[in-house]
């Protein structure tokens, strides 16, 4: 059977991989801390579990839905859209989706003809560059120029062609946790408008920011600048949903109205009982938000002096949000002489069997990634391990 040339150039997801491999260690008896996925550790909130029990009981799940959702889940997100970014949409600027992941996937089907280019900020979310590929189009990636590590319409406007269609703005960032100023996010998305790109918002780690930093979006920008502006959310992270897969869409009607039809041609509706636990979880008290947010945040500020003592890290920037760690290990490879972040991730789990990401799968080779949606314990004992592999070969 002959493969198409769309699979056979298509790279698996790193962090999945990765995370699939630790699994399979730790199911095989082998003491493994996988610090590789990006799912928090908290159990779905009671509350959410509980609605979609109920909606299970009374029958509401048994049957098709919308290919784009139920009524009263888009205007729900809908109305916390207009909450949130002072926008005045109604449900028919929404469509639920099976995980952001799958929301940005359509985005790339919706958007691009074959050979347009999409800017893609550097270091990145794993999955931006194979979906453009997947929709034909050409990933662009953008070195930042500038010591905080985020880019600048400098940036930018150097990568900027004829072909240029999208810019993608991660914010906070994957992998690094950086997070963007409005002022930052105000010349971005003016220069993106000028140009007549696309800008994709992926604010799907929103609810997550620490130490006083302060939440915004290009989402928040009227005019001329929202009608460029898709948004792209969804329920995994901040409600601890990621099994749920509920993610969605927001923007211009045109747009909606194609992303619905493409929907109509792939999944259909996303499972039905995790629309009424989403549902749900938009009635959730912030209480029960900022609860998970704390913890997260006493971690960051907790674990990120240990990680800055084990010999050959160090991070050019302290997160901000998310919850990941992005180290530079540049040091650590020559104090070991290991020759790239991919074979020391490879020995570090098969020496003392800490799972972490390469920095190679995010476009930025000499850093890793590791999680701190984890135990304390399991990230006490891991930054042990870490120290000890160190010492074995330096």
């Amino acid at each position: 059977m002959k493969l198409s040339q769309r699979v056979q150039n298509l790279q698996p997801s790193a962090t999945i991989a990765l995370s699939d491999q630790a699994k399979q260690l730790a199911a095989s008896g082998v003491d493994v801390i996988n610090l590789t996925a990006g799912e928090p550790d908290f159990s779905t909130p009671q509350t959410i579990r509980d609605k979609a029990i109920s909606a299970i009981q009374h029958g509401k799940v048994d049957s098709y839905t919308a290919a784009s959702g139920i009524l009263p889940l888009k205007k729900a997100i809908a109305a916390k859209i207009n909450q949130q970014y002072q926008t005045d949409f109604s449900a028919a600027n929404v469509s639920v989706t099976t995980g952001a992941k799958f929301a940005l996937y359509l985005l790339g089907q919706a958007l691009l003809d074959p050979g347009d280019e999409v800017l893609i900020p550097v270091p990145f979310w794993v999955s931006y560059g194979e979906q453009v590929k997947l929709a034909g189009g050409k990933p662009v990636f953008v070195y930042p120029t500038a010591k905080s590590g985020k880019v600048g319409v400098n940036d930018l406007e150097k990568q900027l062609t004829a072909h240029s269609k999208v810019l993608i703005i991660n914010s906070p960032q994957n992998p690094t946790g950086l997070v963007y100023s409005r002022d930052e996010l105000l010349r971005i998305a003016q220069w993106a408008a000028d140009n007549d790109l696309a800008l994709i918002t992926d604010d799907i780690y929103r609810d997550l920011v620490y130490n006083q930093t302060e939440f915004h979006s290009a989402f928040e920008f009227d005019g001329r600048i929202r009608e460029h502006t898709v948004l792209v959310s969804g329920f995994s992270k901040s409600y601890a949903m990621t099994g749920w897969r509920v993610g969605f869409i927001a923007g211009p009607i045109p747009l909606i109205s194609k992303i619905n039809a493409l929907l109509g041609q792939t999944t259909s509706n996303l499972t039905a009982v995790s629309q009424y636990a989403a549902l749900a979880a938009i009635e959730l008290p912030e209480s029960e938000i900022e609860k998970m947010r704390l913890t997260y945040e006493e971690r960051l500020n907790r674990f990120y002096p240990k990680l800055m003592e084990i010999p050959g890290f160090s991070f050019p920037v302290k997160p901000q949000g998310a919850f990941y760690f992005f180290p530079d290990i540049t040091e650590a490879l020559k104090l070991t002489g290991i020759t790239s972040t991919t074979e020391f991730t490879k020995q570090l789990l098969d020496e003392v069997h800490v799972a972490l990401v390469p920095g190679e799968a995010f476009g930025q080779p000499g850093f890793v990634r590791l999680t701190y949606a984890a135990s304390d314990d399991s990230l006490e004992e891991s930054i042990h391990r870490i120290k000890k592999f160190m010492k074995l070969h330096m």
